[in-house]
């Protein structure tokens, strides 16, 4: 699935079950919910903290698509084809750092 059809797939979700999307402000307040939870998993799970046991079942792809998914919801709702965006983006990174990081010490 590329990313339009994300996009286009959550908002036909949302018109069938989710009857309208949260606002602006409900939706990053949403998504900084879900990136603690996967901040959570990996902290616990991949860092330096010992996993509880009611971490143990989960799943970091379910909350990395949670992520995924309130993301698709903001850009729908303030008209962001984050197709064009992220393929930008990944223009603009690779002239900006395509030397860079070939540099860095640390990564050697």
């Amino acid at each position: 699935m590329n990313i339009n059809n994300a996009q286009k797939a959550v908002d036909d979700w949302i018109r069938e079950h989710g009857v309208r999307y949260f606002n602006e402000l409900t939706n990053m307040a949403q998504l900084t919910e879900e990136v603690g939870e996967v901040a959570r998993i990996i902290s616990r799970r991949y860092g330096e903290q010992s996993e509880k046991e009611s971490d143990k079942n989960k799943d970091l792809g379910e909350e990395l698509a949670d992520v995924l998914f309130v993301i698709l919801c903001l850009a729908n709702q303030t008209g962001v084809d984050l197709e064009v965006a992220f393929n930008k983006k990944l223009d603009i990174k690779a002239k900006r750092d395509h030397e860079r990081h070939h540099k860095n010490k640390k990564l050697k």
